[in-house]
């Protein structure tokens, strides 16, 4: 399933057009909503699913705020990302 999301977003980020008719039927929106969704979202995650580290925390600190939680919350404690690097790992890519 990794590996499938990995190849499903490698297709995302290098086929706008096909991606863009995708969420215009599927979420039932029109092309200029699909298009500034798409612009939003398609560089929060790399080729290979890879979240960056600063792009998790922004989720992490956002979840906190809204908890009204003040402890610090680390990657770790929130993301495990073994099975990601498996599926990267038999893939080649890292």
């Amino acid at each position: 399933m990794i590996k499938a999301g990995i190849e499903t977003n490698r297709y995302i980020s290098q086929n706008r057009e096909g991606t863009l008719r995708a969420m215009m039927e599927w979420m039932k929106i029109d092309r200029e909503l699909a298009a500034a969704t798409y612009d939003g979202v398609v560089k929060t995650y790399g080729d290979d699913l890879t979240l960056p580290d600063d792009g998790l925390r922004l989720l992490i600190d956002e979840a906190k705020k809204n908890a009204k939680l003040n402890r610090e919350v680390s990657i770790d404690q929130v993301a495990d990302l073994s099975m990601l690097k498996e599926a990267q790992r038999e893939m080649g890519i890292k």
